[in-house]
């Protein structure tokens, strides 16, 4: 068998400058700066690479040949490119490993814009900042913005994806970005409540196989059902979607599985919820699983199965720290500080919300099934106290109580109300201050103001920094007038807290008291920030600038206040009352009808509108607002005199004498109404006139004699008086034809009124003999053949002629 032969390549003995000695396989080191072959070598070859070897014949061994130290033969130095020996450096230049010596590297080549790839590459980078534009506007509240974004991003994608399929192979298609795509068009179109395109949207990221765990998404596919109330298909899709969930996503699925327990409450099915809201109670237990648990069985109207599900919903545990944490148990200045910087970030924010979120469910319940766990409301909130007492909610117990005052407030049951809040008078000052805040607000309504005000020193003293007791305080002072110690209350409360809306909107009525207006006004403008739409608060600012004299600011305000509450009959009046101020009839009437529409019994808006139609000569339209004001005001004798002088200008005289005539019936010493009928009986030619005519002379006499009664001034004497009242029948007699008619004047003269105004059935008023039309001057209108105008200008202030009486 031939062996192969390593052949030494040709080199130059001064390329060597070592080789290995067979003889002596240890190399001494020690001598080397004695060694003169050695130093040799090394000033020959530096910096020189050895010649290329020649190609191996097949004959070669695979062995190595040994060389001698100093037999002229030498191997190549190959070993050593690595650290900067290279052939093409000269001989003697210096040791240059790092290639310094051949200058500055080259430029880098430029990108060539043009190509697929970076196309490809700048588009996909343009996708990625759309989607993240539309998830920062929809963030910041730009929802039109954010689906615009998601849409343009869409567009894009497609394009990038059908490059990469010119370009490469389907394979290389980048499946998360389309997967995002996807996923935000769906979202804002959801956001936007364009609900048919998300579910089309989601609905072809579900359908591709392509996207793992892409069915989760069928969870927002049921919320979206659940906006729409189409609840079938809500359930249908939250049930998919915990099918294809893994057990190991516990968390994911006890969402999953309470949403369909709220979509069971709403549609009805109360056992369904009850048995998804079971299960998560004895899986994971949280706090609207527990309160949902509690709404489900009050609605089946299961009184055991409530008591347990309020023990449960007591159960759940908060998993925050306790108080104590954030109390330094030493004088470290350095744990001070920790525990300083602890006390409000934003952990414990969040522990305080999730405290206050489990007492609000926990009140809310008690509220809802305290009257029907027992025989009584009473009976059921002690037994939902005992059971607070006994858990970690010990504090809520107390609010609880209090809550039950509140209950007898509502049920109009105040002895037991003022009772319960009187228990906490020895209790802490907390509980204390919020009772006896409670008792000073219950007796304020009650206008006991001295009970009033002696709790609500009570409530500050026990707690001086509670704004509802400073302002119930300010409020008993504001009743007895005293207006500037007040609003000093009022000032305190606010400074206490800033967002007390009752104290700012008391300060406004007090310094409007005080017509300091303009400080009035900037208190209600404050509050307006505050509360957008209290009709309350606008109606205080349109009428302080009408109190300003500043009718189109008042208008303005107004304006806003019957856009929040189109159905308030006094704003609508009072914007009628204003345009009428300036001169604008029309938008007057407008405001005022619709006053009248929604609230008909207005005598003010009933009576405007009547002289409305009345200037505008249209009477037989004002006929129907005043026969409403008599309905109203039925011992009122000018609403019918103004429906029959209404009758009298519309030409129709027989209903006008008709009307007149029912007046004398029930107002039968009325002299304007007696005027008229013996007018209007004289030109009809009636036989009556002579009647009437007798009963207005007889109340005229009857006038004289009381107005001179008056001015004798001998009222006050018995005898004067019998001398009076036969002076009386001696001038009775010539009006009335028997004896016994006079004793019936003196009758009716001692009971004559001592006013000036209208007569009244039921009422002691003066008679005026003096009749003014209630509807003013009439407009002159044509005289017709057939019956004679009557105009009451001719005789409203004469006196009737001596041949229309009796002799």
């Amino acid at each position: 068998m031939m062996q192969n032969v390593h052949l030494a390549p040709e080199t130059d003995e001064d390329d060597l400058y070592s080789g290995y000695n067979d003889y002596n396989p240890t190399y001494d080191t020690e001598e080397l700066e004695n060694d003169t072959a050695f130093q040799q070598a090394v000033r020959t070859s530096h910096g020189r690479r050895p010649p290329i070897t020649a190609k191996i014949p097949s004959t070669a061994v695979t062995r190595p040949v040994a060389t001698g130290y100093g037999d002229g033969v030498t191997r190549p130095m190959t070993a050593v490119r690595a650290a900067g020996f290279t052939k093409a450096a000269l001989r003697g230049s210096a040791f240059d490993p790092l290639g310094q010596s051949r200058g500055p590297a080259p430029p880098l080549e430029a990108k060539n814009e043009d190509s697929p790839e970076e196309k490809i590459r700048q588009l996909e980078k343009k996708v990625n900042e759309l989607v993240e534009e539309s998830c920062i506007a929809n963030s910041c509240g730009d929802l039109k913005l954010a689906l615009e974004k998601a849409k343009d991003a869409g567009r894009k994608e497609r394009v990038l994806v059908r490059q990469r399929e010119q370009v490469t192979t389907p394979e290389n298609i980048n499946l998360d970005l389309t997967y995002s795509v996807l996923f935000n068009l769906a979202s804002q179109y959801s956001a936007n409540e364009m609900y048919a395109e998300a579910l089309n949207t989601y609905q072809v990221i579900v359908k591709n196989k392509m996207f793992s765990n892409a069915g989760r998404l069928k969870v927002n596919m049921g919320n979206i059902y659940l906006k729409q109330r189409n609840y079938s298909k809500a359930i249908k899709f939250y049930r998919m979607a915990l099918d294809q969930i893994p057990s190991v996503h516990k968390e994911m699925r006890i969402k999953i599985m309470q949403n369909i327990g709220v979509t069971f409450i709403k549609t009805g099915q109360y056992s369904d919820a009850i048995n998804s809201f079971e299960h998560i109670m004895s899986m994971a237990p949280n706090l609207k699983a527990g309160f949902n648990l509690i709404l489900s069985y009050f609605a089946v109207g299961d009184r055991d199965k409530m008591k347990k599900a309020f023990q449960k919903l007591i159960a759940v545990p908060l998993e925050i720290d306790e108080d104590d944490k954030y109390i330094s148990p030493s004088d470290d200045p350095h744990t001070n500080l920790v525990i300083e910087a602890i006390k409000n970030d934003h952990l414990r924010q969040m522990e305080r919300e999730r405290k206050a979120m489990a007492e609000k469910y926990i009140m809310t319940a008690a509220k809802l099934i305290a009257p029907v766990i027992e025989t009584s409301f009473a009976v059921g909130y002690d037994w939902c106290v005992e059971v607070v007492k006994a858990s970690q909610y010990v504090e809520l117990a107390n609010d609880l109580e209090i809550n039950k005052a509140i209950t007898y407030l509502r049920q109009k049951d105040f002895n037991q109300a003022v009772e319960t809040l009187k228990m906490f008078e020895k209790k802490d000052s907390r509980v204390k201050s919020a009772a006896a805040t409670n008792l000073s607000f219950l007796y304020y309504l009650e206008n006991e103001f001295a009970q009033a005000s002696s709790y609500a020193d009570l409530a500050v003293n026990s707690d001086r920094y509670n704004p509802s007791a400073l302002t119930n305080k300010g409020n008993t002072i504001f009743a007895n007038g005293d207006y500037e110690k007040a609003a000093e209350f009022y000032k305190e409360a606010l400074r206490n807290d800033s967002s007390c809306t009752e104290a700012l909107y008391n300060i406004g009525l007090t310094y409007k008291k005080l017509n300091r207006l303009d400080e009035a006004l900037d208190c209600f403008l404050k509050l307006h920030a505050i509360l957008r739409n209290s009709a309350q608060v606008l109606y205080q600012i349109a009428n302080i600038y009408e109190l300003m004299e500043d009718p189109n600011q008042a208008i303005e305000w107004l304006m806003q206040l019957i856009s929040v509450v189109p159905t308030d009959s006094r704003a609508l009046s009072k914007l009628g009352e204003l345009y009428d101020s300036e001169g604008d009839k029309s938008q007057a009437f407008q405001y005022y009808y619709e006053s009248y529409r929604y609230f008909p019994s207005n005598i003010e808006v009933i009576e405007w509108l009547g002289a409305y139609y009345i200037d505008t000569q249209f009477c037989e339209k004002a006929i129907q607002y005043f026969e409403r004001a008599s309905l109203i005001q039925p011992t009122q004798v000018k609403w019918q005199l103004m429906v029959a002088s209404c009758f009298r200008r519309s030409g129709n005289y027989q209903k006008a004498l008709d009307t007149y005539k029912d007046i004398h019936r029930k107002f039968p010493e009325n002299v304007e109404c007696l005027r008229f009928l013996v007018r209007l009986c004289t030109d009809i030619g009636l036989k009556e006139v002579q009647e009437y005519a007798t009963k207005l002379k007889r109340l005229e006499k009857m006038k004289e004699i009381r107005e001179q009664r008056i001015k004798s001034g001998r009222d006050s004497s018995g005898g004067s008086r019998s001398r009076r009242e036969g002076s009386a029948g001696s001038d009775s007699g010539q009006i009335c034809s028997a004896s016994s008619k006079g004793e019936r004047l003196s009758a009716k003269l001692r009971a004559l009124p001592g006013t000036n105004e209208p007569y009244e059935s039921s009422s002691n008023k003066e008679i005026d003999a003096s009749y003014v039309d209630p509807l003013g001057p009439q407009v002159e209108r044509p005289k017709t053949a057939a019956k004679k105008r009557i105009d009451e200008d001719d005789f409203a202030d004469e006196e009737l002629g001596d041949d229309l009486l009796p002799e």
